[in-house]
Protein backbone atom coordinates (compact mmCIF):
# COMPACT_ATOMS: atom_id res chain seq x y z
CA UNK A 1 0.00 0.00 0.00
CA UNK A 2 1.49 3.09 -1.18
CA UNK A 3 2.05 6.48 1.07
CA UNK A 4 -1.12 8.50 -1.01
CA UNK A 5 -3.43 4.94 -0.13
CA UNK A 6 -2.11 5.19 3.35
CA UNK A 7 -3.33 8.63 4.04
CA UNK A 8 -6.68 8.31 2.03
CA UNK A 9 -7.52 5.59 3.95
CA UNK A 10 -6.47 7.21 7.21
CA UNK A 11 -8.71 10.54 6.18
CA UNK A 12 -11.59 7.58 5.44
CA UNK A 13 -11.82 6.36 8.90
CA UNK A 14 -11.17 9.98 10.36
CA UNK A 15 -14.56 11.33 8.97
CA UNK A 16 -16.35 7.70 9.22
CA UNK A 17 -15.80 8.51 13.51
CA UNK A 18 -16.95 12.01 13.14
CA UNK A 19 -20.28 11.22 10.51
CA UNK A 20 -23.88 11.43 12.63
CA UNK A 21 -25.27 8.54 10.96
CA UNK A 22 -22.61 6.06 11.38
CA UNK A 23 -21.94 7.14 15.32
CA UNK A 24 -25.79 6.70 16.09
CA UNK A 25 -25.56 3.24 14.43
CA UNK A 26 -23.05 2.42 16.13
CA UNK A 27 -24.12 3.54 19.87
CA UNK A 28 -27.69 1.71 18.70
CA UNK A 29 -25.36 -1.15 18.39
CA UNK A 30 -23.05 -1.07 21.31
CA UNK A 31 -26.18 -0.22 23.54
CA UNK A 32 -27.69 -3.74 22.47
CA UNK A 33 -24.30 -5.21 22.95
CA UNK A 34 -22.63 -3.96 25.76
CA UNK A 35 -25.62 -1.80 27.48
CA UNK A 36 -24.46 -2.22 30.44
CA UNK A 37 -22.03 0.91 30.79
CA UNK A 38 -25.06 2.70 30.31
CA UNK A 39 -25.50 2.83 34.18
CA UNK A 40 -22.36 5.18 34.12
CA UNK A 41 -23.32 7.38 31.65
CA UNK A 42 -26.85 8.00 32.82
CA UNK A 43 -25.60 11.07 34.87
CA UNK A 44 -24.00 13.22 31.78
CA UNK A 45 -27.38 12.57 29.65
CA UNK A 46 -29.04 16.24 30.40
CA UNK A 47 -25.39 18.00 30.37
CA UNK A 48 -24.63 16.78 26.61
CA UNK A 49 -27.93 17.18 25.68
CA UNK A 50 -27.82 21.31 27.04
CA UNK A 51 -24.21 21.29 25.36
CA UNK A 52 -25.56 19.89 21.81
CA UNK A 53 -28.43 22.29 22.15
CA UNK A 54 -25.88 25.02 23.06
CA UNK A 55 -23.47 24.76 20.08
CA UNK A 56 -26.54 24.18 17.73
CA UNK A 57 -27.79 27.80 18.64
CA UNK A 58 -24.25 28.97 18.68
CA UNK A 59 -24.59 29.54 14.71
CA UNK A 60 -27.69 32.05 14.83
CA UNK A 61 -26.27 35.62 14.39
CA UNK A 62 -27.85 38.25 16.86
CA UNK A 63 -29.27 40.19 14.16
CA UNK A 64 -32.33 37.84 13.50
CA UNK A 65 -33.57 39.10 16.32
CA UNK A 66 -33.70 43.16 15.43
CA UNK A 67 -36.83 42.21 12.85
CA UNK A 68 -38.97 40.86 15.18
CA UNK A 69 -41.84 40.86 12.50
CA UNK A 70 -39.66 38.81 10.13
CA UNK A 71 -39.83 36.25 12.73
CA UNK A 72 -43.47 35.89 13.12
CA UNK A 73 -44.61 33.58 10.38
CA UNK A 74 -41.99 31.19 10.26
CA UNK A 75 -41.94 30.47 14.14
CA UNK A 76 -46.09 30.20 13.51
CA UNK A 77 -45.51 27.81 10.35
CA UNK A 78 -43.17 25.89 12.61
CA UNK A 79 -45.26 25.82 15.86
CA UNK A 80 -48.17 24.59 13.73
CA UNK A 81 -46.00 22.00 11.56
CA UNK A 82 -44.47 20.38 14.66
CA UNK A 83 -46.90 21.00 17.52
CA UNK A 84 -50.13 20.97 15.63
CA UNK A 85 -49.93 18.42 13.55
CA UNK A 86 -46.52 15.92 14.16
CA UNK A 87 -47.55 16.30 18.19
CA UNK A 88 -51.31 15.82 16.72
CA UNK A 89 -50.46 13.05 15.16
CA UNK A 90 -48.15 10.97 17.77
CA UNK A 91 -51.19 11.76 20.36
CA UNK A 92 -53.62 9.98 18.40
CA UNK A 93 -51.92 7.18 17.26
CA UNK A 94 -50.62 6.90 20.94
CA UNK A 95 -54.17 6.61 22.05
CA UNK A 96 -54.91 4.30 19.12
CA UNK A 97 -51.98 1.82 19.69
CA UNK A 98 -50.27 1.54 22.46
CA UNK A 99 -51.29 -0.24 25.80
CA UNK A 100 -48.64 0.11 28.05
CA UNK A 101 -49.05 3.28 30.62
CA UNK A 102 -45.45 3.52 31.30
CA UNK A 103 -44.60 3.34 26.83
CA UNK A 104 -47.80 5.94 26.59
CA UNK A 105 -46.14 8.52 28.85
CA UNK A 106 -42.88 8.31 26.78
CA UNK A 107 -45.31 8.81 23.81
CA UNK A 108 -46.90 12.37 26.02
CA UNK A 109 -43.32 13.51 26.39
CA UNK A 110 -42.72 13.22 22.47
CA UNK A 111 -45.77 15.30 22.15
CA UNK A 112 -44.31 17.48 24.50
CA UNK A 113 -40.64 18.64 23.15
CA UNK A 114 -39.78 20.71 20.32
CA UNK A 115 -38.27 19.66 16.86
CA UNK A 116 -35.34 18.20 16.79
CA UNK A 117 -32.10 20.73 16.99
CA UNK A 118 -30.84 18.76 13.84
CA UNK A 119 -33.57 20.14 11.36
CA UNK A 120 -31.03 23.41 10.95
CA UNK A 121 -28.21 20.86 9.45
CA UNK A 122 -30.39 18.74 7.65
CA UNK A 123 -31.96 22.32 6.06
CA UNK A 124 -28.64 22.21 4.65
CA UNK A 125 -28.06 19.13 3.92
CA UNK A 126 -31.23 18.40 2.14
CA UNK A 127 -31.17 21.80 -0.15
CA UNK A 128 -33.85 23.32 2.30
CA UNK A 129 -34.69 26.78 2.98
CA UNK A 130 -32.29 26.97 5.99
CA UNK A 131 -33.44 30.91 7.04
CA UNK A 132 -36.96 29.78 7.41
CA UNK A 133 -35.76 26.59 9.05
CA UNK A 134 -33.44 28.65 11.56
CA UNK A 135 -36.22 30.87 12.23
CA UNK A 136 -38.91 28.58 12.75
CA UNK A 137 -37.39 25.97 15.15
CA UNK A 138 -35.92 29.26 17.37
CA UNK A 139 -39.50 29.81 17.48
CA UNK A 140 -40.59 26.83 18.67
CA UNK A 141 -37.67 26.36 20.83
CA UNK A 142 -38.40 29.58 22.50
CA UNK A 143 -42.39 28.54 22.63
CA UNK A 144 -41.61 25.24 24.50
CA UNK A 145 -40.38 27.00 27.50
CA UNK A 146 -44.68 27.21 27.79
CA UNK A 147 -45.54 24.49 25.95
CA UNK A 148 -43.57 21.72 26.96
CA UNK A 149 -44.84 21.51 30.73
CA UNK A 150 -48.21 22.90 30.11
CA UNK A 151 -48.92 19.86 27.38
CA UNK A 152 -46.55 17.56 30.07
CA UNK A 153 -49.16 18.64 32.69
CA UNK A 154 -52.22 18.60 30.84
CA UNK A 155 -51.94 15.32 29.56
CA UNK A 156 -50.50 13.62 32.70
CA UNK A 157 -51.03 15.82 35.62
CA UNK A 158 -48.53 17.30 38.52
CA UNK A 159 -49.13 14.12 40.86
CA UNK A 160 -47.02 11.41 38.41
CA UNK A 161 -43.92 13.70 38.62
CA UNK A 162 -42.03 16.97 40.20
CA UNK A 163 -43.04 20.10 38.07
CA UNK A 164 -40.30 22.31 39.54
CA UNK A 165 -38.13 19.44 38.06
CA UNK A 166 -39.31 19.72 34.70
CA UNK A 167 -39.29 23.31 34.74
CA UNK A 168 -35.61 23.56 35.50
CA UNK A 169 -35.04 21.07 32.80
CA UNK A 170 -36.58 22.88 30.69
CA UNK A 171 -34.26 25.74 31.89
CA UNK A 172 -30.85 23.85 31.70
CA UNK A 173 -31.83 22.45 28.34
CA UNK A 174 -33.65 25.70 26.39
CA UNK A 175 -33.04 28.85 27.99
CA UNK A 176 -29.58 28.02 29.34
CA UNK A 177 -27.76 27.12 26.30
CA UNK A 178 -29.66 29.87 24.25
CA UNK A 179 -28.23 32.38 27.09
CA UNK A 180 -24.64 30.72 26.76
CA UNK A 181 -24.70 30.54 22.97
CA UNK A 182 -25.11 34.35 22.87
CA UNK A 183 -21.95 34.77 25.58
CA UNK A 184 -20.14 32.92 23.32
CA UNK A 185 -20.94 34.71 20.42
CA UNK A 186 -20.31 37.85 22.10
CA UNK A 187 -16.88 36.85 23.80
CA UNK A 188 -15.79 35.23 19.99
CA UNK A 189 -15.02 31.87 21.36
CA UNK A 190 -17.92 30.80 19.25
CA UNK A 191 -14.61 30.99 15.80
CA UNK A 192 -12.78 28.92 17.92
CA UNK A 193 -14.72 26.34 18.57
CA UNK A 194 -16.79 26.31 15.50
CA UNK A 195 -14.27 24.24 14.03
CA UNK A 196 -15.18 21.48 16.66
CA UNK A 197 -18.89 22.04 16.79
CA UNK A 198 -19.79 18.71 14.26
CA UNK A 199 -17.64 16.58 16.23
CA UNK A 200 -19.10 17.18 19.51
CA UNK A 201 -22.45 17.40 18.97
CA UNK A 202 -21.93 14.14 17.14
CA UNK A 203 -20.32 12.47 20.24
CA UNK A 204 -22.91 14.27 22.11
CA UNK A 205 -25.58 12.47 20.46
CA UNK A 206 -23.85 8.73 20.63
CA UNK A 207 -23.42 9.04 24.41
CA UNK A 208 -27.36 10.12 24.48
CA UNK A 209 -28.39 7.07 22.34
CA UNK A 210 -26.19 4.50 23.46
CA UNK A 211 -27.43 5.29 27.42
CA UNK A 212 -31.04 5.32 26.01
CA UNK A 213 -30.48 2.07 24.05
CA UNK A 214 -28.30 0.16 27.00
CA UNK A 215 -30.58 1.19 29.57
CA UNK A 216 -33.33 -0.78 28.05
CA UNK A 217 -31.49 -3.58 26.38
CA UNK A 218 -33.32 -6.05 27.69
CA UNK A 219 -36.57 -4.96 27.27
CA UNK A 220 -35.53 -4.44 22.92
CA UNK A 221 -33.90 -8.03 23.08
CA UNK A 222 -36.41 -10.16 25.34
CA UNK A 223 -39.72 -8.28 24.29
CA UNK A 224 -39.14 -6.68 21.11
CA UNK A 225 -43.08 -7.53 19.62
CA UNK A 226 -43.73 -5.01 22.74
CA UNK A 227 -42.16 -2.38 20.61
CA UNK A 228 -44.19 -2.78 17.23
CA UNK A 229 -46.70 -0.04 18.24
CA UNK A 230 -43.76 2.26 18.81
CA UNK A 231 -42.30 1.33 15.66
CA UNK A 232 -45.73 1.71 13.71
CA UNK A 233 -45.87 5.54 15.21
CA UNK A 234 -42.32 5.58 14.37
CA UNK A 235 -42.97 5.10 10.80
CA UNK A 236 -46.44 7.07 10.55
CA UNK A 237 -44.70 10.19 12.03
CA UNK A 238 -41.47 10.14 9.85
CA UNK A 239 -41.67 8.29 6.41
CA UNK A 240 -45.50 8.71 6.01
CA UNK A 241 -46.41 12.13 7.46
CA UNK A 242 -43.47 13.05 5.71
CA UNK A 243 -44.97 11.82 2.26
CA UNK A 244 -48.19 13.61 3.08
CA UNK A 245 -46.13 16.77 3.32
CA UNK A 246 -43.95 16.54 0.45
CA UNK A 247 -47.35 15.57 -1.52
CA UNK A 248 -49.42 18.97 0.21
CA UNK A 249 -46.45 21.13 -0.79
CA UNK A 250 -46.53 20.27 -4.88
CA UNK A 251 -50.45 20.23 -4.83
CA UNK A 252 -49.86 23.88 -3.81
CA UNK A 253 -46.79 24.49 -5.66
CA UNK A 254 -44.87 25.93 -2.92
CA UNK A 255 -40.98 26.51 -3.38
CA UNK A 256 -39.15 23.33 -2.95
CA UNK A 257 -37.09 24.17 -0.26
CA UNK A 258 -40.00 25.74 1.60
CA UNK A 259 -41.39 22.23 1.23
CA UNK A 260 -38.36 20.28 2.71
CA UNK A 261 -38.06 22.94 5.43
CA UNK A 262 -41.92 21.60 6.29
CA UNK A 263 -41.01 17.83 5.99
CA UNK A 264 -38.11 18.27 8.44
CA UNK A 265 -40.46 20.38 10.82
CA UNK A 266 -43.26 18.44 10.17
CA UNK A 267 -41.43 14.85 11.30
CA UNK A 268 -38.45 15.51 13.63
CA UNK A 269 -39.09 15.54 17.35
CA UNK A 270 -35.98 16.45 19.54
CA UNK A 271 -36.02 12.40 20.77
CA UNK A 272 -33.01 13.00 22.78
CA UNK A 273 -34.77 15.97 24.88
CA UNK A 274 -37.77 13.32 25.51
CA UNK A 275 -35.58 10.75 26.49
CA UNK A 276 -33.61 13.43 28.84
CA UNK A 277 -36.81 14.53 30.24
CA UNK A 278 -38.17 10.40 30.51
CA UNK A 279 -34.97 9.54 32.35
CA UNK A 280 -35.04 11.99 34.51
CA UNK A 281 -38.67 12.38 35.85
CA UNK A 282 -40.18 9.36 35.07
CA UNK A 283 -38.19 5.75 34.23
CA UNK A 284 -35.83 3.90 31.72
CA UNK A 285 -38.33 2.46 30.32
CA UNK A 286 -40.18 5.66 29.55
CA UNK A 287 -37.78 6.51 27.24
CA UNK A 288 -38.06 3.91 25.16
CA UNK A 289 -40.36 5.68 22.12
CA UNK A 290 -37.62 7.95 21.58
CA UNK A 291 -35.05 5.21 21.29
CA UNK A 292 -37.40 3.49 18.59
CA UNK A 293 -38.22 6.82 16.81
CA UNK A 294 -34.73 8.10 16.59
CA UNK A 295 -33.69 4.52 14.81
CA UNK A 296 -36.39 5.72 11.87
CA UNK A 297 -35.86 8.96 12.42
CA UNK A 298 -32.26 7.94 11.39
CA UNK A 299 -33.14 5.90 8.52
CA UNK A 300 -35.98 8.60 7.21
CA UNK A 301 -32.99 11.22 6.96
CA UNK A 302 -30.37 9.26 5.15
CA UNK A 303 -33.42 7.70 3.11
CA UNK A 304 -34.13 11.57 2.10
CA UNK A 305 -30.63 12.42 1.55
CA UNK A 306 -30.49 9.31 -1.29
CA UNK A 307 -33.89 11.13 -2.11
CA UNK A 308 -32.37 13.81 -2.96
CA UNK A 309 -28.98 12.62 -4.94
CA UNK A 310 -30.85 10.86 -7.11
CA UNK A 311 -33.31 13.57 -8.49
CA UNK A 312 -29.72 15.39 -8.66
CA UNK A 313 -28.06 13.17 -10.94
Amino acid sequence: MGEGQLKFNIKKIYNLWRNRDFLLFLAIILGLLAGEGARWTENIVIPALALVMTLSTMGVPGSIFHTPRTLVVPALVGLAMNYGILSSLLWGLNILLVQEEVLSTGFIIMVAVPPAVAVIPFSVLLNGNVNFSLIATIGCYLGALAITPSITIGLLGSGFFDPVKLMTIMLELILGPLVLSRILRRSGLSGRIDPLKGAITNWSFFVVTYTIVGLNRAIILNRPLSLLPAAAIAVASTFLLGYLIESAGRLFRLDPKTTTSLVLLGTQKNTGLAAGLALALFSEKTAVPATVTTIFMIVHMIWLSLKMRRSHS
